[in-house]
């Protein structure tokens, strides 16, 4: 497992969120050139993954036009606690998704959105 999915504080993961996942994913494709990887989810939906030299860098999926960080932590659970008493607001709940980690979303005092995620094999 990459480094910046086992230190603590490091961002690892970033997400295209728009209402045309596909569009999007095209655009940037055009533009930089990615390589997207299609994989099946747990709950048979499928994600398109964004890979740079074969490692797996983001992903697409279906939201309201932003991207979202995703930062490496070593307990969402406890780190989403300071995160609210900090001053953010929680937008969803530590929950873990099977086979990646444990993941929480939020937006920091002054409105930004950020991810806290825990991999499952770190």
């Amino acid at each position: 497992m990459s480094d910046n999915k086992t230190r603590h504080g490091m961002p690892s993961w970033i997400e295209h969120q728009s209402p045309q996942p596909a569009e999007a994913l095209a655009f940037y494709q055009t533009v930089l050139g990615w390589e997207i990887a299609t994989i099946t989810m747990p709950d048979g939906g499928t994600y398109s993954c964004i890979q740079v030299d074969g490692q797996a860098i983001g992903g697409f999926a279906e939201g309201d036009g932003r991207w979202l960080p995703y930062l490496t932590v070593d307990d969402v659970d406890g780190r989403a606690r300071q995160a609210l008493e900090a001053g953010a607001t929680l937008e969803k709940a530590p929950f873990t998704a099977p086979g990646v980690g444990r993941i929480c979303t939020l937006r920091d005092p002054h409105g930004a959105r950020i991810a806290l995620i825990t991999y499952a094999d770190s």
